[in-house]
């Protein structure tokens, strides 16, 4: 039987290269524990970690319903485990070679540990404290209970949606296609919110987890630079606490924006546009509410003892901003009051 390769080209669609590229991605996290990286791969790895966390935020805030990404909850697990795989594998990097110098752990956490934070480890220690505060008490704590909210009353509406869909059957509005259409919904919806009830507990104990590793990592590190390397005190603390909260400040960033991306899908409610459409068309509907923030920031503009030239310059962005709306509105307005044309009789 001869090798037809274009009919092998015509399976291998990207689903087909899903279901082979998954399994490979957790098995590399798994040995991500194991295995030692270069810091040339660690790079990659902490910087592929970011692009993604950032692409899942975009894809969240352009899903017009919870339900249009339904694999989030698998995602946030699959995330969470390539974050701490990488915890793992940059705290070997910092504790093995962390003595070489503020680049043996690669670039990435280099340049967050001494540009980022200005090469102070105390300044480091505050902005990660932070992240972690927003993270785990503002955020993460806010999606779980909007999570667990939502799973309940999903639950609690879905005998009653499935009744109306009933009605609607036999009362002949939609056909039988059409109402097993709308119970599959009905049955994603109360699965996603379900499962996200369980998923936000991952990003919980994520931010948890941080907090011990960075408290392991800084310990960890003195004593090593102490009792292996003869280092003083002030000198492994500078060295190794430097890596460790550059690593903690890397590995939080898309951690906090993983918790801001469920926390956008748990709070938005079903719609056919994007979220920032939505956004847009709710808060810039009315010009004069606009044109009453510009009186507002130019007020503010011309008391003594404030930033003159930014107030002055946002209140002219945002008159200016009230002035276009204005605008599209009579605009629309006008076209509506048009009459409309008939039709030539035949």
């Amino acid at each position: 039987m001869a090798f037809d390769s274009q009919k092998l080209r015509d399976e291998l669609t990207p689903a087909h290269y899903g279901d082979v590229l998954l399994p490979i991605g957790v098995v590399g996290m798994l040995l991500l524990m194991l295995l030692p990286l270069p810091s040339f791969l660690l790079d990659l790895f902490l910087s592929f970690s970011i692009t993604l966390a950032v692409l899942i935020l975009l894809v969240t805030m352009h899903a017009g319903r919870p339900a249009e990404f339904s694999v989030f909850p698998s995602v946030v697990l699959l995330i969470t485990l390539f974050r701490l795989a990488l915890n793992i594998a940059s705290t070997r990097a910092i504790l093995m070679h962390g003595n070489e110098g503020p680049a043996a752990a690669g670039q990435v956490i280099a340049v967050f540990g001494e540009f980022v934070v200005g090469g102070n480890y105390a300044v480091g220690i505050v902005v990660f404290s932070i992240l972690v505060i927003i993270n785990f008490v503002v955020i993460t704590k806010g999606a779980t209970r909007i999570a667990e909210v939502a799973a309940r009353f999903t639950l609690d509406a879905m005998p009653g949606r499935q009744m109306s869909i009933d009605a609607d059957l036999n009362a002949g509005i939609i056909d039988e296609g059409e109402a097993r259409k709308r119970r599959e919904a009905i049955s994603q919806e109360a699965d996603f919110y379900g499962s996200m009830d369980g998923a936000s507990k991952f990003v919980r104990g994520d931010a948890i987890a941080a907090l011990l590793i960075i408290f392991i990592n800084v310990i960890g590190g003195l004593g090593i630079g102490v009792l292996e390397h003869g280092m003083s005190i002030i000198e492994a603390a500078k060295r190794f606490t430097l890596l460790t909260v550059g690593d903690a400040i890397v590995a939080q960033i898309p951690a906090l924006i993983m918790s801001t991306a469920a926390g956008i899908i748990v709070t938005r409610v079903s719609t056919k546009t994007s979220l920032g459409r939505d956004v847009t068309d709710q808060i810039f509907f009315n010009p004069h509410l606009v044109a009453a923030v510009a009186g507002m920031l130019f007020f503010l503009g011309f008391l003594p003892g404030l930033p003159h030239v930014a107030f002055l310059l946002l209140g002219s962005m945002t008159a200016g901003l009230a002035y276009v709306l204005w605008n599209q509105k009579q605009e629309a307005a006008h076209l509506k009051n048009l009459p409309k044309k008939k039709d030539p009789a035949i």
